[in-house]
């Protein structure tokens, strides 16, 4: 789907997306902002500095001492219109998913017609730290997430936001996981996803299953689908442990990047090839066949879209890390470098990875716009203007644009 299809079916939808001020979540927002959508977000507070608060600074809030004395009076006029703009572009709720009730309450206020279920503990090394509150997070959080939409008639298409980590993987190289294959992943963080998945499975058969159009207590069910993405790059994440910001803060700091991983294989892809996606799977799942049927809306034949998609590059396109270090430092240029910096007795993290995605374009007639070097270079490109300090909500919407000018080609 390009962007004008895409317009077309989430112009003045009701979407709400948990997890919004994330780094997927920040693009996200920007996105269904973009194609006329009503975005609701349920998330924790952003972080100063982080995407979301770069992006919708109005609506994200500090406590600290430091910020409120930078506070004037005479500024306040001109930051209540800047919030009252933000919040005719999104409704941003602060709140945890491991809280039912709030969820459920938010959700059943926004009466949204759309779910994308982003929120997560989503880092390995902090899942070891954490176990616990990483389940907590990633299965009791969509436990929660599904039992509110079974009380919200309104919404008409979920999408839970995996992982290409949930399937058991015995590192087989040049192996590419089909989404039949056995989801068990390793590490807390992975095996949480694994846990995700199946009880979105569950649901969806025990709750979301009568034929489409017949009521149930007053309610139209939901398609639900689940999208495994990989290793996802570009401008604006900030997170500790990941490949590509390791290498900004590196770089910036003028110091080598040092690689922990160097001889990993991963499929990596800029974070709008796994937005589009996500956005045309719940989009086709709630009836919107355009391109694909004769017809431009069928709920009927909208069921048929509603499964479990692996969401990744080509497969040329899966590197190793020190690869993906070798193509940032020759984009980033200067004085970047990287050195390889193995850790003896590092948590379990799989060697080999890489996903089969012929369902995905089987069903959608997808293909990826950007080679891995091409993203590289456009993460880099937001970094540099995001230290030149640029406009970064401007140099966002125009990387939007760019990505999907690549469809109209």
């Amino acid at each position: 789907m390009n962007f004008q299809d895409l317009k077309e079916f989430y112009a003045g939808k009701r979407v709400f997306v948990t997890g919004h001020t994330g780094f997927k979540g920040s693009w996200l927002c920007l996105l269904l902002e973009l194609l006329g959508a009503k975005v609701y977000g349920y998330a924790l507070e952003a972080k100063e500095g982080e995407l979301f608060s770069i992006l919708y600074p109005s609506l994200t809030t500090f406590s600290s001492a430091e910020e409120d004395s930078k506070r004037k009076k005479g500024n306040d006029s001109k930051k209540e219109k800047s919030l009252a703009e933000e919040e005719e572009r999104i409704q941003s709720f602060t709140g945890d998913v491991r809280n039912y009730e709030q969820l459920r309450s938010i959700l059943q206020w926004a009466k949204p017609e759309i779910v994308f279920h982003l929120a997560a503990q989503p880092l390995v090394r902090e899942s070891y730290l954490y176990p616990r509150e990483t389940y907590e997070t990633n299965v009791m959080g969509t436990v929660n997430l599904l039992e509110a939409v079974r009380f919200t008639p309104s919404v008409q298409s979920v999408l839970n936001v995996t992982t290409d980590k949930v399937y058991e993987n015995h590192d087989m190289e040049n192996h590419a996981f089909t989404e039949e294959e056995k989801l068990d992943g390793f590490d807390p963080y992975s095996n949480s996803k694994s846990c995700s998945e199946i009880l979105t499975h569950s649901y969806k058969k025990s709750f979301f299953t009568e034929p489409d159009g017949k009521r149930k207590k007053g309610a139209i069910l939901p398609r639900i689908s689940t999208a495994r993405a990989g290793n996802v790059i570009g401008g604006g994440d900030f997170a500790k442990d990941r490949i590509i910001p390791d290498c900004v803060r590196a770089s910036v700091d003028a110091k080598p990047i040092g690689i922990r991983n160097p001889y990993s294989v991963r499929p990596y892809e800029h974070v709008l090839e796994p937005l589009a996606v996500y956005l045309e799977i719940a989009a086709r799942q709630a009836g919107f066949v355009k391109g694909l049927c004769p017809e431009d809306f069928s709920l009927e034949k909208g069921k048929d879209f509603a499964g479990y998609y692996n969401v990744g590059p080509d497969r040329e396109d899966a590197i190793t890390t020190g690869e993906l270090a070798g193509l940032f430092v020759e984009f980033w240029g200067g004085r970047a470098r990287w050195k390889n910096m193995a850790e003896k007795d590092a948590p379990h993290e799989a060697g080999y990875l890489q996903l089969n995605t012929n369902k995905l374009r089987r069903t959608f007639q997808w293909e990826p716009r950007y080679t891995v070097k091409e993203a590289v270079k456009e993460t880099v490109s937001w970094y540099r203007a995001w230290a030149n300090g640029e406009d970064m909500r401007a140099f966002s919407i125009k990387q939007i644009k760019t990505f999907f000018d690549r469809t109209e080609e």
